[in-house]
Parts: structure tokens; C-alpha cells; sequence
């Protein structure tokens, strides 16, 4: 009976002894990275520009022993879910005011961390290969969401093209069209299908991501958004934490890997203008 008893209090101290040690590990990913085990920084990004530019930066992470995985989505959506959720370090996708609506719509507390990119909406050739050939009744395709149809209407002043209420600034719709002297169609669309589109357009105002996409280039192209403009200041494209991780190593890492000159460089030279550097 006492040798039962002796072997009872011994399981008893075993399985406690190992219920401790599961507690302690399931606290894993904090406790590694705060112990430098965990050198992987994983990231979720639009394919183009986003994933180009974060596996430019490949080679320099790891020379200072981290591991950069970059997770590819195509929704606007996903992105976020991940970074929540804690499937991801960060993400690298969007721009502040995308950002601020997410987290209003969602409850989330995401934060931005740091600057990188601003994609210039450019004006892109269809029938006609310049503004100054646009006849009377011509179709120009611009993007049908509120914000980017107000970069394109901005970006068709800016050109001659036509002339906007005064102080409409990224706010603009067709209905703030003041006059337009040659009587140009505005012909709304999904901006995704703005490429595809263009044959049947005399001209087609597309972002960059969706121009990229398409294997347009600068010689495809009309005008951009001036890099001083206030579309570019105020859609910079942006490094995206959890709050609360935005002095954590790796963001740290992630942050001063991009913005160097080096990922300037790979940004003008890879992307012609369509894409512009904002650090």
C-alpha cells in the first residue's frame, strides 16, 4: 500500500513537472524572438510592386541573420486578417487612408511604421498618344472607386484636359467638372479592367499596380502624378504592424532594410517612374 502511495505522489509530481514545462512552451513565439531564436520575418504583400521590392532586401536581411518570407496576396483584405491575427510580422500592401478606414470599419488597431512607396497614376495610351490629339467625344477610362476617379480627374487637370471646382482636391467627381473643352467622354470603370479596356478607350488613367500588372511601361504612358503632388503625399504606400510591435526587432530589421538607398535605386531603375520611393 505505501509503495502504491509512493508511486502515486510520483505521478502526480511527474505530470506536474511536465504540465509546467507544456505552459512554458506554448509561450513560444514571444519568448524566442525575445531569446533571438526566431529570425524569421514574415510578411504579406501585393505581388506588384510590394513582393518585388521586399525580396530586393532578401540578400541584406540575411547577411544580418534574418530570414525575409514574403507571403503574396491579391485581395485588400487578407492582408490585414493575417496581420491580425498573427499569422504575419507585418504587411506591405497599403496606404494610410485604406489603413485608418480598415481599422474604423474592423475594430482593428493596426499601425504604420514606416514609408516606402508612392505608385504614380499614369495616363496611358489607347487610340490616341497624346492629350493634344484628343478629339471631341473621345472615351477616357478613369478607375470608378471614390479616391482613385479623383486622382485620375486631378491628374486630367493637371494635363489641359479639363478644369475642376476649385478646392475639390481628392474629393473631385465628374460632377465637379467645370469644362471640359473638348467634350471628352468620362467613361467609369473597375480600375482593374482599365488595361484591358484601352483599345476601346482614346485614353485610359490606370494605377500603377494594375498598369504594372498588365505589362504597361513608361513608353505606354501619356503623364504621371507628379511626385510633389497631393495624391502622392497623401497615398504613400506603407509597412503595416499589430500595435504594440512597432519597436520589436524584427520591425525594426524590416524598416531599415527597405528604406535605404539601395532599395531607391532598385525602385527607379526596376519601375521606370511608376512606381516612386517615399523615405
Amino acid at each position: 500500500m505505501k509503495n502504491l502511495r509512493k508511486l502515486s505522489v510520483l505521478a502526480l509530481v511527474l505530470a506536474l513537472v511536465f504540465a509546467f514545462t507544456a505552459c512554458g512552451g506554448s509561450g513560444g513565439g514571444e519568448s524566442t524572438e525575445a531569446g533571438g531564436e526566431d529570425k524569421t520575418i514574415k510578411v504579406a504583400a501585393s505581388p506588384t510592386p510590394h513582393a518585388e521590392i521586399l525580396n530586393s532586401v532578401k540578400d541584406k536581411l540575411a547577411e544580418e541573420g534574418w530570414t525575409l518570407e514574403v507571403v503574396e496576396f491579391d485581395d485588400y483584405v487578407q492582408p490585414n486578417v493575417a496581420t491580425t491575427e498573427g499569422d504575419v510580422d507585418a504587411n506591405y500592401f497599403q496606404h494610410i487612408p485604406y489603413l485608418d478606414q480598415y481599422n474604423s470599419e474592423n475594430g482593428t488597431n493596426l499601425v504604420a511604421v514606416g514609408n516606402v512607396h508612392y505608385e504614380a497614376m499614369g495616363a496611358y495610351k489607347g487610340s490616341k498618344a497624346s492629350f493634344d490629339e484628343l478629339a471631341e467625344g473621345d472615351k477616357i477610362g478613369v478607375p470608378n472607386d471614390v479616391t482613385n476617379e479623383a486622382r485620375a480627374l486631378q491628374l486630367l487637370a493637371a494635363n489641359g484636359v479639363l478644369t475642376l471646382k476649385d478646392g475639390v482636391g481628392l474629393e473631385a467627381t465628374v460632377a465637379d467638372i467645370v469644362d471640359n473643352p473638348k467634350n471628352v467622354e468620362i467613361v467609369e470603370l473597375e480600375a482593374a479592367t482599365i488595361p484591358a479596356s484601352l483599345p476601346d478607350l482614346a485614353i485610359g488613367v490606370i494605377n500603377a499596380n494594375y498598369a504594372l500588372g498588365a505589362g504597361l511601361t513608361t513608353d505606354d504612358a501619356i503623364a504621371y502624378e507628379a511626385g510633389d503632388s497631393e495624391a502622392a503625399e497623401t497615398y504613400v504606400n506603407v509597412i503595416v504592424v499589430n500595435a504594440g510591435n512597432e519597436e520589436s526587432e524584427k520591425t525594426k530589421a524590416l524598416v531599415a532594410a527597405v528604406q535605404t538607398d539601395e532599395v531607391k535605386a532598385f525602385i527607379d531603375e526596376q519601375f521606370k517612374g511608376a512606381v516612386q520611393a517615399k523615405f
